[in-house]
């Protein structure tokens, strides 16, 4: 067991990078810096691997009903965190996101880390974009590495795992996003950690996937499934659609593979699962 780095927060992305580093994995409760630091203290990482956040329980609406939770995990614990770490000099990678953004599809040019068009109409978009911001500048002086990923695409089963809702909704939007095909996202982190890359990074896979693409090439291995394309305005709720720009991680020498490449990879090993 890699006993120098240690992961906070057992959920869905917690887990995997816990199988994969083979290190201690933390989900005690967080409420101040003593508590934080009390962590620091029992398992004495090098790392620290921040992968504490609320989603919402169904879906990030569900922050709206849950703003002193919201606020905890995905703003104050970071920050708490950051602190913790930069006085025990502990690395601090924090799990971000980059659904915190405006988007012209008209231009078509993806969003660079340094991007500061901020979308502030959800809840827990400005919960994200709080912590981001303060570690971002903690991040010129101390070794903070922001890994911002988005909608999460996974091999396997899981409620978390965007195949397994777009299975579920039946009715799907299209257009462009981009993803996380978390198998990519973790060798992205284990470089990203080997180099020592400090600041924001975008960890996404290159370009943006349509979702009817991704269940056409469901439905090619299970034909009896079915599924309804809708028009964005047709959900009437305020969302984040948008592409990242991949430039700044494949510059450290990271190979990222297109979205749309690995969807038969992807596909294939999830009903295998």
């Amino acid at each position: 067991m890699d006993k120098n780095i240690l992961i906070l927060g057992k959920g869905f992305i917690g887990e995997r990078l816990q199988k994969e580093f083979d290190c201690p994995i933390d989900g005690s409760m967080i409420n101040c810096f003593s508590d934080a630091e009390k962590l620091a203290k029992k398992y004495a990482p090098k790392i620290i691997i921040n992968c504490i956040g609320i989603t919402g329980r169904h879906n990030v609406d569900d922050c709206e009903l849950e703003k002193d939770a919201t606020l905890l995990a995905n703003s104050f614990i970071p920050v708490i965190l950051a602190e913790v770490c930069l006085r025990n000099n502990i690395k601090l990678v924090h799990i971000s996101s980059g659904c915190i953004f405006n988007y012209d599809y008209k231009k078509n040019v993806s969003i660079k880390e340094n991007s500061q068009d901020y979308f502030f109409g959800l809840f827990y978009s400005r919960s994200k974009i709080y912590s981001e911001r303060a570690l971002d500048t903690l991040s010129r002086d101390y070794n903070i590495l922001i890994a911002r990923i988005r909608i999460p695409l996974l091999n396997a089963r899981h409620p978390k795992n965007v195949l397994d809702k777009l299975i579920k909704y039946k009715k799907i939007i299209d257009i462009a996003n981009s993803i996380t095909y978390i198998p990519d996202f973790i060798r992205a982190i284990k470089h990203l950690i080997k180099i020592d890359a400090r600041g924001v990074y975008n960890v996404v896979n290159k370009g943006g996937l349509r979702y009817p693409r991704l269940m056409r090439v469901y439905q090619k291995y299970a034909p009896d499934f079915k599924f309804k394309v809708i028009a964005l305005k047709k959900l009437g709720l305020a969302r984040t659609n948008l592409i990242l720009s991949t430039s700044k991680l494949e510059k450290t020498g990271f190979k990222v593979r297109n979205i749309n490449s690995i969807l038969e990879e992807c596909v294939k090993e999830y009903l295998k699962s």
